[in-house]
């Protein structure tokens, strides 16, 4: 609806986990780095947690962008499934034909491929997000996935991404097996303040911005406020700016744009001034 009258090419602030619209802040950088040093050095389970809305399915996305030609991935959005679910989603994110048998059919089946893959020199990765949803049931079968080894190294890596309450199901007594085989873990928190602005400037550079459009510094201040600089948040206050702007025919973003588009948000009655 704005794009043509802020001379933007597509939407800027939409919430979609879109790999191109990727701001590494610090603590993305450093969680990216966690996740390929410990795929590439074979670590066997990887643990990455962070809260609603700081970018976690972005950055399972932007790390398989990351991953070295002969690293085979496969990536899981959907963490409620059953165990067999499970282990058919695996065999086909790897590029095989599921065959129709049990539980034993599939491990079995993961084996060769997990085999084949190391004779070849190549290593092979599952990226699970939203792991904070998966039942013990599943949890354990994971881990006993990990048992696929050499007598030197781990033949498939784990990554586990989740929010907080990952750490807590993870640190369940009935758990502990898994919990000691997790060798590498990071926390992904908000944006700084110093870090929203650059933020907000990529995402509007990546979605063609002509210039014209422009954020005060005292509506950056009133962002990070009401988002608490949580990437998901931010864009929806903005993404709504935006839309105000074109309804009030403004190309500059101000507190007071803000602070209204922030009241719609959540539903409030729209208040003018201080």
């Amino acid at each position: 609806m704005y794009l043509e009258y802020l001379g933007l090419r597509e939407r800027p602030f939409s919430v979609t986990a879109d790999p191109e619209f990727l701001y590494l802040s610090r603590k993305h950088r450093e969680a990216l780095s966690h996740m390929i040093y410990g795929i590439r050095e074979r670590k066997g389970f990887i643990e990455v947690t962070g809260e609603i809305g700081t970018g976690k399915t972005t950055l399972c996305k932007a790390l398989l962008r990351h991953l070295d030609p002969d690293t085979k991935s496969a990536l899981l959005l959907h963490s409620n499934l059953s165990e067999l679910q499970l282990l058919q989603s695996v065999v086909q994110d790897f590029g095989l034909n599921p065959m129709r048998g049990d539980r034993l059919a599939f491990f079995e089946q993961l084996n060769r491929f997990l085999l084949d893959q190391a004779g070849l020199g190549n290593n092979v990765v599952m990226i699970i997000d939203e792991a904070q949803n998966l039942s013990l049931r599943l949890l354990e079968q994971i881990r006993q996935l990990s048992n696929f080894e050499t007598d030197k190294e781990k033949l498939i890596q784990i990554v586990l991404v989740g929010q907080p309450q990952l750490r807590e199901k993870l640190a369940r007594p009935g758990l502990e097996q898994l919990r000691q085989r997790i060798g590498v873990r990071f926390h992904i928190t908000a944006l700084e303040p110093d870090e929203l602005r650059v933020y907000v400037d990529h995402r509007l550079r990546v979605a063609g911005s002509d210039g014209s459009l422009t954020f005060t510094p005292d509506a950056l201040e009133e962002i990070f406020q009401t988002s608490k600089g949580i990437p998901r948040l931010v864009n929806q206050v903005c993404d709504r700016s935006l839309l105000a702007c074109f309804a009030l025919q403004v190309k500059t973003v101000d507190r007071e744009v803000v602070r209204r588009s922030f009241q719609e948000i959540n539903g409030q009655v729209l208040v003018t001034g201080d």
